[in-house]
């Protein structure tokens, strides 16, 4: 259960704090060797270019996964989490220029419901693009 956020001290509508992600190409190697993802549009770029993408693409778990700090940052306890559904709209595209992507990842309380649990709409964009449609995170609170 969430050691800090208090579920009488939330109202439908709060804005979490926002986390803003910066992916880098060694991110997506990293991540490919722990998940075991090496899927070649997250590698490659000349074979991402050929399936008709405009580059590498970040790995729709990785997106995710830190989509989901936006709510272990804010209660500060992983296991808050209840459950966490997504649905993506748009590649988060990882160029090769040194710079990398950033993405900004938002969350607004939906909905209060019993036993201290909070529907939290999820939000990830890349230079304005929605990349997570219609994401939902169920916390529980203290």
């Amino acid at each position: 259960m969430s050691v800090g956020i208090k579920y009488s001290d939330v109202e439908v509508g709060f804005e979490l704090p926002k986390v803003i992600h910066n992916y880098q190409r060694q991110d997506l190697v990293n991540y490919a060797n722990a998940s075991g993802d090496h899927n070649k549009i997250h590698l490659d770029e000349k074979f991402a270019k050929e399936v008709g993408l405009p580059d590498i693409i970040a790995h729709g778990m990785l997106t995710m996964g830190v989509a989901s700090r936006v709510v272990t940052n804010w209660v500060k306890d992983i296991s808050a989490i209840k459950s966490f559904s997504v649905r993506f709209s748009a590649p988060v595209v990882v160029p090769n220029d040194g710079r990398g992507t950033n993405v900004e990842f938002g969350g607004r309380i939906e909905e209060k419901m019993s036993d201290k649990l909070v529907k939290i709409a999820i939000e990830a964009r890349c230079d304005g693009t929605k990349v997570l449609g219609r994401s939902l995170i169920i916390a529980q609170l203290a």
